[in-house]
C-alpha cells in the first residue's frame, strides 16, 4: 500500500498543478478573447436606431400642438380685427383708431402713394380727421359690406359722404374698397385702398377722377370744371392734398404727432 500510495502521489500533485494552471489559462483566455470580441463585434443596427425614432416621435408629437396654438392665435386675432374695423371705420372722422390689430411695419397703399410704418399710418388718419373737420361741415363713412375673399384677406366696401363748408360746393360722395392683408398671427400688415367710384352732383361734372386730377394736373390747385368759363377748387381735392402734404412735411408731422391726442 505504501508503494501504491507513493506511486500515486506524483500524479496527484500533477493534478493539483494542472488544476492551478486551468484557472490561470481560463482567465488569460478571457482577458485575451474579451477585447477581441468587443473590438470585432458589429454594433447592432437595432441598437443604433432605437434612440432616433424616439426623438422623431417627440418632435412629431410637439408639432401638432404648436400648429394648433398658432391657428388658434390667428383666428382669435382675425376675429378681433374684423370687429375692430367694423367699429372703427364708421367713426373714422370723430375718434382715433384702435391700432392693436396692426403690425408696426404696416404699409398703406393707395393709387398714388405708399407709406410704411405705424407712425405714418397713425398720421394719415389724424390728418384725415383734422382736415376733414376744417373742409367739411359734415363728413362720414358708411360700411357697405365686409367679407373675406381668402383666409388672410379682409375686404371692406365703404361709402364716403361729405358736405363742404364753402357755399358753392354741393354735397358729394364716393365709394372705395379697403383691402387688409393679415400675417400668420392674424395681424394686419397691409392696407390698400382701391376701386374708387365717384358719385358727384349732376351740376358738378369732374373732368376726371380726384386721383387723376391730383396726379396729372400741373397746377398747384387742381380743379373741377364748374362751367367752361369758371372753375373752383374741390374740397375733396383739398382734403386729399392736405393729407399727402402732412405726410411729406416732416416739420408739420412732428407738430401733428404732438397733437394726436389733443386735436383728435
Amino acid at each position: 500500500m505504501a508503494f501504491l500510495l507513493h506511486n500515486l502521489s506524483p500524479p496527484h500533485a500533477l493534478l493539483q498543478l494542472q488544476s492551478k494552471d486551468k484557472p490561470t489559462s481560463s482567465i488569460q483566455s478571457c482577458s485575451i478573447s474579451s477585447p477581441l470580441a468587443l473590438t470585432n463585434k458589429p454594433i447592432s443596427s437595432v441598437t443604433k436606431l432605437d434612440s432616433p425614432p424616439s426623438q422623431v416621435g417627440q418632435i412629431n408629437q410637439a408639432s401638432p400642438g404648436d400648429q394648433k396654438q398658432q391657428n388658434d392665435d390667428f383666428y382669435v386675432n382675425l376675429g378681433l380685427a374684423v370687429r375692430t374695423l367694423r367699429e372703427d371705420m364708421p367713426s373714422l372722422f370723430t375718434k382715433d383708431l384702435n391700432y392693436n390689430i396692426y403690425r408696426d411695419d404696416i404699409t398703406f397703399v393707395d393709387p398714388l402713394n405708399k407709406f410704411t410704418g405705424i407712425d405714418k399710418y397713425k398720421l394719415i388718419f389724424w390728418a384725415v380727421r383734422f382736415h376733414g373737420k376744417i373742409l367739411f361741415r359734415d363728413i362720414s363713412l358708411e360700411i357697405l359690406r365686409i367679407w373675406q375673399p381668402s383666409e388672410n384677406v379682409i375686404l371692406i366696401r365703404w361709402n364716403l359722404r361729405g358736405v363742404p363748408r364753402v357755399p358753392w360746393e354741393a354735397k358729394g360722395e364716393f365709394q372705395g374698397t379697403s383691402r387688409y392683408k393679415l400675417d400668420r398671427t392674424g395681424k394686419i400688415y397691409e392696407h390698400k385702398v382701391d376701386n374708387l367710384a365717384f358719385n358727384f352732383p349732376q351740376q358738378l361734372r369732374p373732368a376726371a377722377s380726384v386721383l387723376d386730377l391730383v396726379a396729372a394736373s400741373a397746377s398747384p390747385n387742381p380743379t373741377f370744371l364748374w362751367s367752361p368759363a369758371d372753375s373752383y377748387s374741390s374740397s375733396w381735392l383739398h382734403l386729399y392734398r392736405a393729407v399727402r402734404e402732412t405726410l411729406d412735411n416732416e416739420s408739420f408731422s412732428l407738430v401733428a404727432q404732438d397733437c394726436l391726442v389733443s386735436c383728435s
